[in-house]
C-alpha cells in the first residue's frame, strides 16, 4: 500500500512538474475576439480567425503539423451585437479586439458621423481589412416589393442597435425618403431573428450589412424563395456623401438559391481592430499568423466569405492608425502602409 501510495505521489509530482515546466516555457495568453450575432458572417469568420491564431501550450509545433498560430494564445471567438458594441467594448478594454465595419472605425476613432458629440476612441488600432460586406435588402420572393421605396409604412428588421447592420440599414432608408419609425416600423432584431418572422410573414423585410452567402439568408432562400431589393445609382450617391467609405458593388446571382440575376448594391470593409494596449509583439505575431499558408487552407475551406480574406487587400479601407505590431509586419513585406492620423 505504502509502495503504490508512493508510486501516485511521484507521477503526481512528475505530472504537475511537467504543467509548470511548459506553463514557464510558454506562458498562456487568451485573446478575445468580439464579432456578430447568430446566423451573421461576422462569428463563424470570428471562429477561424481564432483557431488560426490559436496555439496553446503543449501543442505540436507548426513544422511537425501542428498550429501555426502564436505559441501560447488562446484566442476566443465571442458573440456580440456588431460593429457599434464592438468598439465600445474594445476601447473599454472589456476585448482585446474585435470585427467593425471601416465606416463604424473611422467615425469611431474621430468621434464623427454616428459617434457625433462622442469622445473619440482613440484607443482602436487596425490589424487588417478582411473582406467586403454587402448591403442586403431581403423580402419574401412571394413579396409584391419591386423596389425599397415600396417599403415605405412595412416592418423591416434593421438589426441589432449596436450593430453595423443598423447604421447601413438606417443610411439606405434615409437615402430613400424614409425617417426611423416614422416611414417604416423599425425592428432591433439580428438576421436570423428577422428571416424567422419573414418565414411566418411577421415582417416584410431585413435590411443588414453582411458577406454574402449569409447563412439566415442562404436558409430563407432555399426554403421559401427570396428577392434582393437594387440599390440604385442615385440612392448610392446619396449614401455615399454622407458615408464616403461605401462604395459601388453587386451581389451575384449565384450568391443565393433562387435569384434571377445580379443585384447592384453597395459595400464595405470588414476589419479586425484591437485595442493600442495589446502589445506590439504579441500584435506582430498575430498579424504573422493570419497571413501564414495554413491559415490560407483555413479560410479558404472554412467559409465562402473566406476566400476573400487577402493580404493584397490587407491595407484597403484603412483610414486610422495600424497597431505598431501589424505595421511591422507589413512593412517587412515590403507593403505601402496607409497615410493616416496617428
Amino acid at each position: 500500500m505504502m509502495k503504490l501510495h508512493k508510486v501516485l505521489l511521484t507521477t503526481a509530482v512528475l505530472a504537475v512538474a511537467s504543467i509548470l515546466g511548459i506553463s514557464q516555457a510558454q506562458e498562456m495568453k487568451f485573446f478575445k475576439i468580439a464579432s456578430g450575432s447568430a446566423g451573421g458572417t461576422y462569428f463563424p469568420m470570428a471562429g477561424i480567425l481564432a483557431n488560426a491564431v490559436s496555439n496553446p501550450p503543449g501543442s505540436r509545433p507548426c513544422e511537425k503539423g501542428g498550429a501555426c498560430g502564436v505559441p501560447g494564445l488562446v484566442a476566443i471567438a465571442m458573440s456580440a451585437n456588431g460593429s457599434v458594441a464592438n468598439v465600445n467594448s474594445i476601447e473599454s478594454g472589456a476585448v482585446e479586439s474585435g470585427f467593425v465595419q471601416s465606416d463604424v472605425t473611422y467615425w469611431a476613432y474621430t468621434g464623427t458621423g454616428v459617434f457625433e458629440g462622442k469622445p473619440p476612441m482613440k484607443k482602436l488600432r487596425v490589424i487588417a481589412n478582411l473582406y467586403p460586406e454587402h448591403i442586403h435588402v431581403v423580402v419574401r420572393k412571394d413579396s409584391p416589393y419591386k423596389k425599397i421605396t415600396d417599403l415605405k409604412g412595412k416592418k423591416i428588421g434593421i438589426g441589432l442597435q449596436a450593430s453595423g447592420a443598423k447604421v447601413g440599414a438606417v443610411l439606405i432608408l434615409e437615402a430613400h425618403g424614409m425617417k426611423e419609425n416614422v416611414d417604416y416600423q423599425a425592428e432591433y432584431l439580428n438576421s436570423k431573428q428577422s428571416i424567422d418572422r419573414m418565414r411566418d410573414n411577421q415582417l416584410d423585410a431585413m435590411i443588414t450589412v453582411t458577406g454574402y452567402p449569409q447563412s439566415a439568408i442562404s436558409e430563407l432562400c432555399s426554403t421559401i424563395g427570396c428577392r434582393l431589393l437594387p440599390v440604385e445609382a442615385a440612392e448610392m450617391a446619396m449614401v455615399r456623401k454622407k458615408a464616403p467609405f461605401y462604395y459601388k458593388e453587386t451581389i451575384p446571382a449565384t450568391a443565393y438559391e433562387g435569384l434571377s440575376g445580379d443585384t447592384p448594391t453597395l459595400a464595405v470593409g470588414a476589419q479586425w481592430l484591437v485595442s493600442a494596449d495589446v502589445a506590439e509583439a504579441l500584435v506582430y505575431d498575430i498579424t504573422k499568423a493570419l497571413w501564414n499558408k495554413n491559415t490560407r487552407k483555413l479560410l479558404d475551406h472554412g467559409h465562402a466569405k473566406g476566400k476573400a480574406v487577402k493580404i493584397d487587400t490587407a491595407l484597403d479601407a484603412v483610414g486610422i492608425p495600424l497597431h505598431p505590431g501589424a505595421a511591422k509586419y507589413y512593412k517587412e513585406k515590403g507593403m505601402k502602409l496607409p497615410e493616416v492620423m496617428g
